[in-house]
């Protein structure tokens, strides 16, 4: 195998593929340690970051593709099918590489990572998938599979789908996913205003727009906001607009008493605390001793002196806290991610149905335990990264029913900017990927009665 500094563009997404699927790795984490651990210059790391996320958002598609010229060999391994997938995706899905510039790649990867025999497969199934093209989806027939395996959607995810959803909302939300993601962040208000960031990065070559849901947000056109003086010096956050959403309809006041009780890695507790202008005290709870840094770490940056992040089961929050203790109290819980799935492609393959019904049990399990802690007329927020109603409207159901003191809160219409009016129902909101742009989110607002 060459040595990681001569690697190129695609011998890295090969071996940054492959650490997915053998490590169940999030690709979001592993690219960028990838890119540092073998030193992929700046001009390559857009089209590494393309045939990774892409060729992993396709890859029950490619698959499919594939299986017609892979019928005659014997047991393929892991490496030999990943590269096939990513020269195959670069076939269909990007114009601009020249199909010999692919073939050729392909053919010297498979010669140092196998030997003579596997270059020859490889060239072999490459010039005849050119010779004789890929299937044609549109002659799937049954709906259903073509829809899974044309937006590469394990068939169960779709099935579920559309029982909660419809057909052509399915379709809408598996075409969003296939969508590369923006890159939004939450201006810290307590420190600049979002027209006073915008200038000050466009005056250091940094493209940004103002964001579309969220009056604190901004939207990166060009350069990485993470990257950024203004992100090391703590005048912005990075966090999707859905997300940001979050802390309106908690709505905290000035001095209040608060608890996140699922906090890390720490975007929607520091929201909280900026909206709080640095009075009060905000409670960040965290399973995780490591994730509890990301908290502290997060805080810092952005000077906020108002949060306090500990490691502690969120189940077991009435071992720590007085009863009816705080003014209010978000649940941003445990979940499968199914909103995120443009950011995070490998949850579509890594999650099971199973999965899901854990979760839900997860998540009504840090309800129950949270809600003595509120105060009488407090506030409880539930949200979720996911579409699922499973995890969603059937967990704030289940738990209105075992606790007659809560009762929906409308008030959240009163703090969501008007453009997402139409989606609140019974004081509840869920925003699907093809809504915005953004990721899907789920918040439902819940008060404690007097």
């Amino acid at each position: 195998m060459a040595n990681k500094k001569q690697m190129n563009v695609r011998d890295v997404a090969v071996e940054t593929l492959l650490q997915i699927e053998k490590n169940q790795a999030y690709s979001n984490l592993l690219l960028n340690t990838m890119i540092k651990k073998h030193q992929v210059k700046d001009k390559d790391i857009a089209l590494l970051t393309e045939i990774v996320y892409g060729t992993l958002q396709r890859q029950e598609t490619l698959d499919y593709f594939l299986a017609g010229f892979l019928r005659k060999a014997k047991k393929i391994e892991v490496w030999v099918k990943i590269l096939l997938r990513i020269s195959v995706y670069q076939m269909v899905y990007l114009d601009r590489v020249p199909e010999r510039a692919i073939f050729f790649e392909a053919v010297e990867i498979a010669k140092k990572r196998g030997h003579k025999g596997i270059s020859s497969f490889v060239n072999g199934v490459l010039r005849s998938i050119q010779r004789e093209g890929i299937p044609d989806l549109t002659k799937i027939e049954d709906p259903i599979d073509r829809l899974s395996i044309k937006t590469s959607h394990p068939k169960w995810l779709v099935e579920k789908w559309i029982k909660q959803y419809g057909y052509a909302e399915t379709e809408q939300i598996c075409e969003a996913n296939l969508k590369a993601p923006s890159q939004t962040a939450r201006v810290n208000q307590a420190r600049m205003s979002v027209e006073e960031l915008i200038e000050s990065l466009s005056d250091s070559g940094i493209e940004v727009d103002k964001g579309e849901l969220s009056a604190d947000a901004i939207k990166g056109l060009k350069g990485n906001l993470a990257l950024t003086k203004a992100f090391s010096e703590g005048l912005l956050t990075i966090q999707d607009e859905s997300s940001m959403l979050v802390a309106r309809v908690l709505n905290p006041q000035e001095n209040e008493n608060i608890l996140d009780a699922c906090a890390a890695p720490g975007g929607k507790s520091t929201h909280i605390a900026e909206r709080m202008n640095g009075t009060g005290t905000v409670h960040s709870l965290d399973l995780h001793e490591h994730k509890v840094k990301l908290i502290k770490q997060q805080a810092d940056r952005l000077q906020l002196q108002n949060i306090f992040a500990e490691a502690l089961d969120s189940r077991l929050a009435s071992e720590k806290f007085e009863k009816e203790s705080f003014d209010r109290i978000l649940v941003d819980a445990p979940c499968s991610g199914f909103g995120v799935i443009k950011r995070k492609p490998d949850i579509k393959y890594t999650k099971k149905e199973e999965d899901v019904k854990k979760l839900a049990e997860l998540q009504k399990n840090i309800l129950h335990a949270v809600a003595p802690l509120l105060k009488r007329n407090g506030v409880l927020v539930y949200s979720t990264c996911t579409i699922d109603h499973e995890e969603n409207q059937d967990v704030v159901q289940a738990f209105l029913e075992a606790h007659s003191e809560f009762e929906r809160d409308s008030s959240i219409e009163l703090v969501l900017p008007e453009k997402v009016q139409q989606y609140i129902q019974n004081g509840e909101i869920q925003l699907l990927p093809h809504y915005f742009g953004s990721d899907g989110f789920y918040i439902a607002c819940l008060r404690k009665k007097g």
